[in-house]
């Protein structure tokens, strides 16, 4: 068994999920996690109320954005003795939060600064995944590969980092490019990085972002220009 980090926080970037979100903080493990931040990004229902009856500390955010509901909680943690590994996930319940462990592992063994949990890689329940977003992570990965020279198989939101590490990227986009900046910033700044097999199952409610044509186009115009943009050298 590898000795987890003394330290673990997780980060949760939450819009309207208050049926989804208690199932998500009751599956995290602890330990090894320390602290939950929820970004309550603007929503409308009882997401914040939810999120602090489960004991998550929670962060408000009004400049709706899943970066900046990321961004947001990372300030709270800058500010509040920040954790050695932090861990991103959704708030929707597809993931498996207890597969948190695996994440990290990576890191606790000294072999990554960055893991990626790959839905692609793992065990996927039937249309959980859906095609339009099959198929922009294909094109988007495809592109890092030809730009960058590396595989990846997902962009998916599960993922472990340790704090420094994630400081020296200097994270800033404010919305859908968030996951794909973080990755091929880890990339110009030579931080190892490497995937692990997450089990990914139909989320609860729809999504904001492939649950709609106007979100799924939006989603992947961002997460192409923000690949691309990178790849210039100009916005590290």
């Amino acid at each position: 068994m590898p000795v987890l980090p003394s330290s673990t926080d997780v980060v949760i970037p939450a819009l309207n999920e208050e049926a989804s979100l208690p199932l998500v903080l009751a599956a995290i493990p602890s330990p090894p996690v320390r602290r939950v931040v929820v970004t309550d990004n603007a929503s409308t229902d009882r997401t914040g109320t939810v999120a602090r009856a489960a004991g998550a500390i929670v962060v408000r955010e009004d400049r709706r954005g899943y970066g900046s509901a990321c961004l947001a909680a990372l300030d709270y943690l800058r500010q509040n003795d920040p954790p050695e590994t932090v861990v991103f996930i959704d708030a929707d319940y597809s993931d498996h939060p207890q597969e948190l462990i695996q994440l990290i592992e990576p890191i606790t063994d000294g072999h990554a600064d960055l893991v990626i949990g790959s839905r692609t890689l793992g065990q996927r329940e039937p249309g959980a995944l859906l095609p339009q977003a099959r198929a922009g992570n294909l094109v988007a990965c495809a592109l890092i590969r030809l730009l960058y020279r590396h595989r990846y198989s997902d962009l998916g939101p599960f993922r472990a980092v340790r704090w420094h590490a994630l400081e020296r990227l200097e994270m800033q986009d404010p919305d859908f490019g968030w996951t794909a900046e973080m990755q091929v910033k880890a990339l110009r700044h030579g931080l190892r990085v490497v995937e692990v097999p997450v089990s990914y199952r139909k989320r609860v409610g729809v999504s904001k972002i492939t649950g709609t044509l106007k979100g799924t186009i939006l989603a992947g115009y961002k997460i192409l220009f923000t690949v691309l943009r990178y790849s210039l050298g100009r916005h590290d």
